[in-house]
């Protein structure tokens, strides 16, 4: 496996595995077609770590690799949404402001993004809320994952 597939995560099921991780929707379909293997969408549910092959969030139609969903209340921005900057650029900026006041505020204001996975911002009302990784969105607010998977029979 080449560095770029290193971070993947493999599920064994009955007939075929399934690899997720991809960094983006062309690397895995080029890992796709390189490893003969199918570019599937797969879906994490419910805070369960078991996917399941899906179409709910047209991934492969819009060519994403990721997408999150919680309900009504709750919105994850991935770092290839486009409002991403936007919220960054906000979250910086309160970043900044907390360096410059009390020891209590900087404790509450640390926001540090992810760089080991894409990061994912939660919102919640429209309001940030915190920071995560794709992987640690499929535990949080009994949300809906969905990704970009490959899968190759066995």
């Amino acid at each position: 496996m080449s560095d770029q597939h290193q971070e993947l995560r493999e599920y064994e099921l009955e007939d075929y595995t399934l690899k997720t991780g991809f960094s983006s929707y062309e690397d895995a379909n080029i890992y796709a077609s390189e490893n003969n293997g199918e570019l599937v969408e797969v879906a994490f549910k419910d805070g369960n770590d078991n996917p399941q092959i899906s179409s709910e969030a047209n991934l492969i139609a819009d060519k994403k690799y990721f997408h999150a969903s919680a309900g009504s209340e709750y919105r994850f921005i991935h770092s290839t949404d486009a409002e991403f900057q936007e919220f960054a650029g906000k979250i910086h900026e309160k970043d900044v402001e907390a360096r410059t006041s009390s020891p209590e505020e900087q404790y509450f204001a640390d926001f540090k993004l992810e760089t080991a996975e894409d990061p994912v911002l939660v919102l919640k009302n429209g309001e940030f809320e915190s920071i995560t990784t794709r992987e640690r969105a499929k535990y949080l607010k009994h949300a809906n994952v969905y990704e970009i998977a490959v899968k190759q029979m066995k």
